[in-house]
Order: structure tokens, then C-alpha cells, then sequence
């Protein structure tokens, strides 16, 4: 009798495990990925977002033709000119100097650089839904954070390079060897590659969950910051730390050294070559101001709905603007340059 109220007893608990281990009715959070298609739900992480959409530059229909136009001329010209920069470095056995091979690396970026964001931008302006998946947005902020953070580096090269030109020009071969050069060049990248791989790595830890609009035209940062659900502090520190090293650093260098090349040039005896120097270097320093000032203002101001807005217009100056300008400055009053542009037409006509 015993053996039997055992046995009893037995098939009990495992009729209750059985019903237990059965699945059960759906919970009634099941059903959101209906209602919020952007999303789907993964075991433990909760929801999990898979697109995105674009704020854009501006919510205002009447404006998205005209800058749509607009953008695109920029973005024809950012691409020719440092295409056609790049294909005159190459071409031309004269400008196989370091600074022009540093000048070749810095199209090459800002071509690059400028193609991350201005087609997706172009579209978001004639579309009505402004959409990039999250791996589209991950991999646009990878390269973004690589290409930008190249060219705080080949800027700062190109200040040294001239420096050790005007300031040093004994030592000139010797200090900018092709060795060097190619140092310089190696070091940028590395810097650039390990800079955006601590952003996109923080930012893939991170889970979004029911805001999926982010307040840029590309994916920016701090914008995709804004949408996260669990905690941005090693995303913020990262950013601090990161941003504050790519910018700050090659900024004061760069500024340290034409600061020299300035102080070269009020001892030239001749005003017409001081003239000169004063306007070759006011013109890259121009550049670089506003490549590293909107960056600054950008990534150093506190986050907020109106400091998005006032950065979106600050990026389009280093995403747009700058590229666009790079290679007028560093080549429209470059008598080398020059010289390359006429031996290439007549070969071309010939």
C-alpha cells in the first residue's frame, strides 16, 4: 500500500513538472512587435531596436529641394576637386614630395569622409521616411569616427611637415624622410582605427528600446546616445576621453607649429615673401579652425534638444564644408599645382 501512494505520489510531481515546463499563454508584452515594427524582443535584453530614422538637417518641407540642390553641388565639388587632386599627385613625378603626399592622403579621407553621409543625406531630403537600419547606422558612425579622426591626424602631419620646411629647412630631408612620412601615415590610421573601434564598440553594448528618431542627419554620437535605454556613462567617458585626445592634442600642435612658421615669417626681409607666408598660412589655419572649432563645439557642449540642433548646423561645416574647401586651399595659389594642371592638359590633349 505503501509502494502504491509512492507511486501515486511520484506521478503527481511529474504530471505538475510536465505542466510546468509546458509553455503557457503568450505575455501580453508578446505582442508589441506588431504595434512597434522597428523592433523585435530578445530573451533577457527586452526590446531591441532595428531601424532608425533620420531627423534630417531640417523638418521644414519647403526647404528640402533647395538644400537638397545645394548639398548635392557641395558634394560634386568636394568629389572632383579632391579627386582631381588626387589624380595629379599621382600623375605627376614632381609633387612626389612629402607634402604633397600627405596633401594626397587627405583627399583620399575627405572623399572618403564626405561619401559616409552626404548620399544618405541627399536621399533623406527627397524621401519621406528617413530610414537606416542599425547596422547601417553602426557601421556610418565607424566609419565617420575612422575618417574624421584621420584627418585631425594628416592635418597635423601637414602643420609639422611645414614647420620642419620653414623653421628647420636644413634638416628637412632628413626629418621628413619617406620613412618618416610613412610613419606619420601609419600612425594617423592606427590612431583613427582604435579610436573608432572604442566608439562602436561602446555604442554596440548599449540597448535601445522604444525611441528609434534620431536628431541628425547621419549618425552622429551623441544623437544615438540620446536614444539609449540603459546607462551611456562608459559611452560618455569614452567620448570625453577619445574626442578630447583626437581633437585637443593635434589642434594645439598644429596651432604650436604655425605659431612658429608665423614667428619665421615676420623675420623674412622681403614684405612681398612675408605677404606670401601670411596668406598661405591665414588660409590653412581658416581651414583647420573650422574643421576643429565646429568639432569642438559639437562633441564638447552639454547634451540637450537645443545644443542637437545648434550641432547639426556646426556639423555641416566638418562633414560638408571643410572637405568641399581642402583642396582650394591647399591647392589655389600652389604654383606646383599649377604647373601639374597644364602638364596634364596638354598630355590629354595629345
Amino acid at each position: 500500500m505503501f509502494s502504491a501512494r509512492l507511486l501515486r505520489k511520484k506521478k503527481r510531481h511529474t504530471a505538475a513538472w510536465q505542466q510546468a515546463e509546458r509553455p503557457g499563454p503568450s505575455p501580453a508584452w508578446s505582442a508589441e512587435p506588431t504595434r512597434f515594427p522597428w523592433r523585435r524582443m530578445v530573451p533577457g535584453n527586452g526590446s531591441i531596436v532595428t531601424e532608425f530614422i533620420l531627423a534630417g538637417l531640417t523638418d521644414q518641407p519647403e526647404l528640402q529641394l533647395p538644400l537638397f540642390v545645394l548639398f548635392l553641388a557641395m558634394y560634386v565639388v568636394t568629389v572632383l576637386g579632391n579627386w582631381g587632386l588626387i589624380t595629379l599627385i599621382v600623375l605627376n613625378s614632381h609633387l612626389h614630395t612629402p607634402m604633397y603626399f600627405f596633401l594626397f592622403n587627405l583627399s583620399f579621407i575627405d572623399l572618403c569622409y564626405s561619401s559616409v553621409f552626404t548620399p544618405k543625406m541627399l536621399i533623406n531630403f527627397i524621401s519621406k521616411k528617413n530610414v537606416i537600419s542599425y547596422m547601417g547606422c553602426m557601421t556610418q558612425l565607424y566609419f565617420f569616427c575612422f575618417f574624421g579622426i584621420s584627418e585631425c591626424y594628416v592635418l597635423t602631419s601637414m602643420a609639422y611637415d611645414r614647420y620642419v620646411a620653414i623653421c628647420n629647412p636644413l634638416l628637412y630631408n632628413s626629418a621628413m624622410s619617406p620613412k618618416v612620412c610613412s610613419n606619420l601615415m601609419l600612425g594617423s590610421y592606427l590612431m583613427a582605427f582604435s579610436g573608432s573601434m572604442a566608439h562602436t564598440g561602446c555604442m554596440l553594448r548599449l540597448s535601445f528600446c522604444d525611441a528609434n528618431t534620431i536628431n541628425h542627419y547621419f549618425c552622429d554620437i551623441l544623437p544615438v546616445l540620446q536614444l539609449s535605454c540603459t546607462s551611456t556613462y562608459i559611452n560618455e567617458l569614452v567620448v570625453f576621453i577619445v574626442v578630447g585626445i583626437n581633437i585637443i592634442v593635434p589642434s594645439l600642435t598644429i596651432f604650436v607649429s604655425y605659431g612658429f612658421i608665423l614667428f619665421s615669417i615676420l623675420h623674412i626681409s622681403s614684405t612681398k615673401g612675408r605677404s606670401k607666408g601670411f596668406s598661405t598660412c591665414s588660409s590653412h589655419i581658416i581651414a583647420v579652425s573650422l574643421f576643429f572649432g565646429s568639432s569642438a563645439f559639437m562633441y564638447f557642449k552639454p547634451s540637450s534638444a537645443e545644443s542637437m540642433d545648434e550641432g547639426k548646423i556646426s556639423s555641416v561645416f566638418y562633414t560638408n564644408t571643410v572637405p568641399m574647401m581642402n583642396p582650394f586651399i591647399y591647392s589655389l595659389r600652389n604654383k606646383d599645382i599649377k604647373l601639374a594642371l597644364r602638364k596634364t592638359l596638354i598630355r590629354g590633349k595629345f
